[in-house]
């Protein structure tokens, strides 16, 4: 006996009629998923905080608690620079680009971009100072000079290490969002 919810051969009821909601161009998205690297190291992350918040709960228990508040602050602090390094990327919308880093997020609206392209480069091997020639994503702007261009994603990054087909579709699809809205 098929189980059709478990195979792709079933039949579809008007797939084109529903609207997805990730289908608002006005919402701000990522177009590639985030890549094993920076998952696995945001996973260690919380795993330390949990470690973290244990430790803090017997102190809480046997100590003092200013010492008990200032651990509990410590493994707030390591959750949210998980939750920050999931967050790390580029993201596309209706209205610009928007590359967020670690500590600041800086968006473009599609009026200031010229171009987006890939180009073949020495780039930061995991984000380490460490370079290695490979490809990268960049982002030429209006209001500055065509040499002054940061990658916005490479092929030796947290997201595509080891993924070059990964990396090609985010940048032909982030290419595609610049090619539909700089006109806009």
């Amino acid at each position: 006996m098929p189980l059709p919810f478990l195979t792709a051969d079933r039949t579809f009821e008007a797939a084109d009629d529903i609207a997805l909601p990730h289908d608002d161009s006005t919402r701000w998205r990522r177009p590639y998923r985030p890549g094993p690297w920076r998952v696995g190291l945001a996973a260690l992350c919380l795993l330390l905080a949990s470690f973290v918040l244990f430790g803090g709960v017997l102190i809480a228990l046997t100590g003092s608690a200013a010492s008990a508040g200032l651990i509990f602050a410590g493994a707030l602090a390591i959750i949210v620079a998980a939750l920050r390094l999931l967050r790390m990327g580029v993201w596309v919308s209706a209205r610009g680009l928007r590359h967020v880093g670690f500590l600041a997020t800086r968006t473009v609206p599609w009026q200031d971009v010229v171009a987006v392209r890939t180009v073949q480069q020495p780039v930061r091997w995991l984000e380490l100072p460490r370079t290695v020639q490979g490809q990268a994503l960049t982002l030429v702007r209006r209001d500055r000079s065509p040499e002054d261009t940061a990658p916005l994603l490479t092929t030796h990054g947290l997201d595509f290490m080891a993924r070059v087909s990964a990396f090609d579709r985010a940048a032909d699809t982030i290419e595609a969002w610049a090619a539909e809205h700089r006109g806009v």
